[in-house]
């Protein structure tokens, strides 16, 4: 026999200012609901699952090159970094 289920959905009234509605109907999809788009949002902050295997086709050589840029910007910002905290000592 058939069982019919049905959802019974609540909902509630966010009352939020105008600039907060046009910024969220902005990153909206077509067909999209302002839940899901909340949802959707909600989800990728914080979840770094979303980047498990972003680089899996990157190779060996390509990962090296990389590792050695990331490695010379941290250079260059502690540099910078010291240089602005010796200014504000003088």
């Amino acid at each position: 026999m058939f069982k019919h289920t049905r959802m019974f959905m609540t909902t509630k009234t966010l009352t939020i200012r105008e600039e907060a509605y046009e910024a969220l109907a902005s990153e909206k999809k077509p067909g999209e609901s302002f839940s899901e788009l909340i949802m959707r949002t909600y989800k990728k902050k914080g979840d770094i699952s979303r980047f498990i295997g972003a680089w899996s086709d990157m190779g060996d050589e390509t990962a090296d090159e990389l590792h050695k840029h990331i490695i010379e910007i941290r250079k260059r910002s502690g540099k910078q970094r010291r240089k602005e905290l010796m200014g504000h000592l003088k």
